[in-house]
C-alpha cells in the first residue's frame, strides 16, 4: 500500500528541524532484543502463549483490519472522553460526536484497525457495526461530575456485556501510583482473566497518577516510571499496552529528592546503559518493559492543539522507530471536522506504511 502524504506535508516537512535526529538516530538498546511488529506477529509471538484460540483470532482480527492490515501495526480511535473529560468539554468543538454512530463512522472512514469506546456507545450501534470494525469496549472510567472532582477509575461495565455486544477486546485504565491503584489492579486483573476466558483481547491504559510525580518536571511521563507501569500491566496479562509518550526520565530520583523519602527501586544502569535523553531511547525503554515488545506498545496522541499533524507524525515516528506497535489518537481527530480527522489518521498511518521510517 502506498502512502498518501503530499510533498508539502511529507514526514520530513512535518518533523522540521528534528528530521535528522528522529529519522537517522541509532538506539542505545539494540533492536535485536525486541520482538518487533510484522505481518506474522500473532504467529511468531502469541502462538505459544496461554491465550486460547479465540483470543488469537481476535488479535489477528485487530491486526488484519484497516489501512495498516497485515503490517503488525495498529491505528486506533479511542473515544472515552465523554466520561473522562465530560461530554461537553469533549464534543462541543464538534457536536456531531454526541451521536455515537459518528464515532464508529470516523474509525471506519479513517481506516483504523479498531475503535475503543464506552459500553453505551458500542451498545447503541453494535448490530450495525460489530462485524465491520473490531470493537474495544472500555470497561472503567474516571468521571468528573462528583464534587470535589476525584481521580479514580471505576467499573462502568463488565466483561460479559462487552462480549455480548460483539467486542473483540476490552480496554481498561489503571492509575498506577495512586491511592486506589491496588484496588484497580485487582479489579482489572480479574476482568482480564475473564476476558481471556471468553476469547477477547485485553488492552491496558497504563497511566500514572500521583501529585508526588509533579516536581520540577511532570514525571507522570518519565520513562522509568511509565516503563514500570507497563511492566505491571503485562504482568496481569495485558496483550497491548497504551502509554503516554515519555518526555523525561529519573522519576524515581526526583520523587525521592522532593519528598526526602526513599521511593521505589531502580538501578543506575537504567539511566547510563539502557537510556539516554533521546525520545527514541526513552520510548524503547517503555517497549523493553512490555516484555521486549511481546505485548505491543501503542502511544497516545495527546490533546488537540495548533500543530496536531506535526505532533501526531512525530509521535508515530518515535513509536515506530523505538519498536512500538502504533498510535491511539482521539481528541486530535474527533475535535476537528470529519474529513480533517480522517486526514490526520492517514498521516499517522502513513508513517507506519512508509519503508523510509525504519526501526532504530
Amino acid at each position: 500500500m502506498t502512502t498518501t502524504l503530499t510533498e508539502a506535508n511529507s514526514i520530513e516537512s512535518l518533523l522540521g528541524k528534528e528530521t535528522e535526529s528522529l529519522l537517522t538516530y541509532k538506539a542505545k538498546i539494540s533492536q535485536d532484543l525486541l520482538h518487533l511488529p510484522g505481518p506474522d506477529f500473532v504467529d511468531r509471538v502469541w502462538l505459544n502463549s496461554d491465550r486460547n484460540p479465540q483470543v488469537l483470532r481476535n488479535l489477528q482480527q485487530l491486526y488484519a483490519t484497516g489501512r495498516l492490515a497485515y503490517t503488525g501495526y495498529l491505528s486506533i480511535l479511542p473515544v472515552d472522553q465523554g466520561i473522562e473529560h465530560s461530554a461537553g468539554a469533549s464534543f462541543a468543538p464538534n457536536p456531531i460526536y454526541f451521536d455515537p454512530e459518528n464515532i464508529i463512522r470516523l474509525a471506519i472512514a479513517a481506516g483504523c484497525n479498531a475503535v475503543a469506546t464506552t459500553l453505551g456507545v458500542l451498545g447503541s450501534v453494535s448490530r450495525k457495526y460489530a462485524h465491520k470494525i473490531p470493537f474495544i469496549a472500555k470497561i472503567n472510567h474516571n468521571e468528573l461530575l462528583t464534587f470535589p472532582n476525584q481521580y479514580d477509575q471505576v467499573l462502568f461495565a463488565d466483561v460479559e456485556q462487552a462480549w455480548n455486544l460483539g467486542a473483540a477486546a476490552v480496554g481498561a485504565t489503571i492509575y498506577f501510583g495512586s491511592e486506589n491503584s491496588t484496588r484497580q489492579i485487582q479489579e482489572i486483573s480479574h476482568a482480564f482473566k475473564r476476558a481471556h476466558e471468553l476469547g477477547m483481547v485485553t488492552i491496558l491504559w497504563c497511566y500514572l497518577r500521583n501529585n508526588a510525580f509533579k516536581q520540577d518536571k511532570d514525571y507522570h511521563v518519565a520513562a522509568d516510571l511509565t516503563g514500570q507501569a507497563n511492566h505491571l500491566g503485562v504482568t496481569i496479562e495485558a496483550d497491548i499496552i497504551k502509554q503516554k509518550l515519555p518526555e523525561c526520565n529519573n522519576g524515581y530520583g526526583a520523587v525521592a529528592k522532593a519528598t526526602g523519602k526513599s521511593y521505589g527501586k531502580t538501578d543506575e544502569r537504567v539511566y547510563t546503559e539502557l537510556t539516554t535523553d533521546h525520545p527514541i531511547d526513552l520510548t524503547r525503554y517503555q517497549v523493553l518493559n512490555c516484555y521486549c515488545g511481546r505485548a505491543g506498545l501503542i502511544n497516545s496522541g495527546g490533546a488537540t492543539g495548533k500543530n496536531d499533524f506535526a505532533e501526531a507524525v512525530r509521535t508515530a515516528v518515535i513509536n515506530k522507530r523505538a519498536g512500538g506497535t502504533g498510535l491511539i489518537s482521539g481528541r486530535k481527530t474527533f475535535q476537528r471536522p470529519f474529513e480533517e480527522g480522517v486526514k490526520l489518521f492517514h498521516a499517522i498511518q502513513d508513517v507506519y506504511l512508509s519503508p523510509d521510517v525504519t526501526i532504530a
